[in-house]
């Protein structure tokens, strides 16, 4: 049974009045009446007054500790508020977007309050994936397991000034895909729009240079691309991989921006890319520029154009 605070203090009060009148009976049993009851009557008052004494002290001390509480997470949610300014004015002052980190991080809350449970993941395991490839990037370089064509079309929107690329056997299959599209599109805004030079040095094994039909075709590839502005030529590479004066390059397809960064494309031994290369280290992105330069000087103007073999 629950009694009411304000009843408790009452009856304390009584049986302590009560009690008091006792004594004082016991004490001066042949006393006046009324100094007995005004005796019982003052204690009584006190013991109500010690009540509430004890009863504030009890709430201010209540009030004390929420104000303490509500002080640290006030002083955590304005630490919070600090960091994350400081983040901002550290990407505002390293040239990145702030904007574009806000929206992501707003957009993400929305995702985790309404998405269904595999949105959320997948979102979580986007930013994993976003974060994996900016940390690997402040060592200049960053891979990824597989053929990357996203990276390829970011980096061409974000060159300025040159994209250099060399294009194997196994890269000239992927101008018929519909991959391609975009990355030439890609290419053309960059011509187009910020005047980027763009050279691509195809990279022909001589058992492919002695097939007319394989030729004819590989000419017509090359003569779509010149027709939009794309600097071609084309390296006869010698059967024997010793012979060859750069044979990674003759294996693996490589893109150079702004002499700047450049992507390296591993295939496997079916001719399928799966390793794809960012490097942006100083030392590497030379040495590909001085690699790409020498073989652009040994290698071949494209033919007339003639009709693609059917």
């Amino acid at each position: 049974m629950h009694i009411a605070p304000l009843v408790l203090k009452i009856l304390i009060t009584v049986v302590v009045s009560l009690v008091a009148y006792v004594l004082t009976n016991l004490v001066n049993q042949s006393g006046d009446e009324l100094w007995k009851i005004a005796v019982a009557v003052v204690i009584g008052g006190s013991a109500l007054i010690v009540q509430y004494m004890v009863d504030f002290e009890q709430r201010l001390g209540t009030l004390e500790t929420g104000h303490m509480e509500r002080s640290r997470r006030l002083e955590e949610h304005f630490d919070h508020l600090s960091d994350a300014a400081a983040l901002l004015s550290d990407l505002d002052d390293a040239g990145m977007s702030t904007s574009d980190a806000k929206r992501l991080i707003k957009n993400l809350r929305r995702v985790g309050q309404q998405g269904p449970e595999i949105v959320k993941a997948f979102a979580r395991s986007e930013v994993e994936s976003l974060a994996s490839v900016v940390t690997d990037l402040t060592g200049m370089s960053a891979h990824w397991p597989r053929d990357n064509n996203e990276w390829l079309i970011r980096l061409t929107q974000c060159a300025q000034r040159t994209i250099d690329a060399t294009s194997s056997s196994v890269d000239q299959r992927f101008w018929g895909t519909d991959s391609a599209g975009p990355y030439l599109d890609a290419q053309t805004e960059a011509m187009g729009a910020r005047q980027v030079t763009i050279r691509r040095l195809f990279m022909v094994r001589e058992s492919e240079a002695n097939d007319p039909v394989v030729m004819a075709r590989f000419t017509w590839l090359c003569q779509a691309q010149l027709s939009v502005g794309i600097a071609v030529r084309y390296l006869v590479l010698p059967p024997s991989p010793v012979e060859q004066p750069h044979p990674r390059l003759a294996s693996r397809d490589v893109v150079i921006f702004d002499a700047d960064v450049y992507l390296e494309f591993e295939p496997d031994q079916l001719g399928v890319n799966v390793k794809t290369t960012l490097d942006a280290q100083r030392e590497r992105v030379n040495r590909q520029v001085r690699w790409f330069n020498a073989l652009w000087v040994r290698a071949q103007e494209v033919a007339p154009d003639p009709e693609p073999a059917s």
